[in-house]
């Protein structure tokens, strides 16, 4: 998946941190609408799903990750709203700090629209390609979703990925054999800073996983 240049990659994740540091700074004043409308350059207008995800540095330890699946509004507005919910309403975590921030890296994933996967058991795990599609499962109340990495990062093979993204959704993990759980997969696009407010690199995960 490739639909934003460096250029905007690195734009999108300026912008993320900008957000994050104006609600540390007055969160009393603080307003996401007018901050969303002012990203008005044109990579913020597409309509992608987006996930932020933020990490200590250099551990790589996650400190929050949070995003939307499918769009419903235009980029610009999804990623603030993503980059707030990552940094202070994960419910995994406690609320960044200022000082915190200082010692994490933003990383940007950008989502395809999601694909479903066939029914039958034997084909869902031929069609996962590790390093190039994350999932998501939906069965009734209950949803989950991991990012394409998590399954690199984790050392999964397709079955084990299928059966993480299951409990990820709080179901057991071979719930991904049944006919009526309805599974998707997707692409993203991936910029990362290397280093706390450093440089911005695309992540190709897909030679990782390969």
């Amino acid at each position: 998946m490739h639909v934003l240049s460096l250029d905007e990659g690195e734009e999108l994740v300026s912008a993320a941190r900008r957000v994050i540091e104006g609600y540390l700074d007055n969160r009393e004043r603080f307003d996401p609408e007018r901050i969303a409308f002012n990203l008005h350059k044109p990579a913020f207008g597409k309509r992608l799903g987006v996930f932020v995800t933020l990490s200590h540095f250099p551990t790589g330890e996650l400190r929050g990750c949070v995003g939307y699946k499918r769009p419903t509004n235009r980029l610009g507005y999804e990623l603030v709203y993503a980059a707030l919910s990552a940094a202070f309403g994960d419910p995994r975590f406690v609320p960044i700090s200022h000082k915190e921030l200082e010692h994490l890296t933003i990383e940007i994933s950008l989502i395809s629209e999601p694909v479903p996967l066939p029914k039958k058991p034997t084909m869902r795990e031929r069609a996962v390609r590790i390093g190039r599609d994350g999932l998501v499962a939906e069965y009734g109340i209950y949803s989950g979703l991991l990012l394409p990495q998590v399954a690199v990062e984790n050392s999964m093979d397709a079955d084990e990925f299928l059966e993480e993204v299951c409990r990820k959704a709080n179901l057991p993990g071979e719930y991904w054999k049944q006919p009526n759980i309805r599974i998707y997969k997707f692409e993203t696009q991936i910029f990362k800073e290397e280093a706390p407010n450093g440089k911005v690199t695309e992540i190709d995960i897909s030679k990782e996983g390969s």
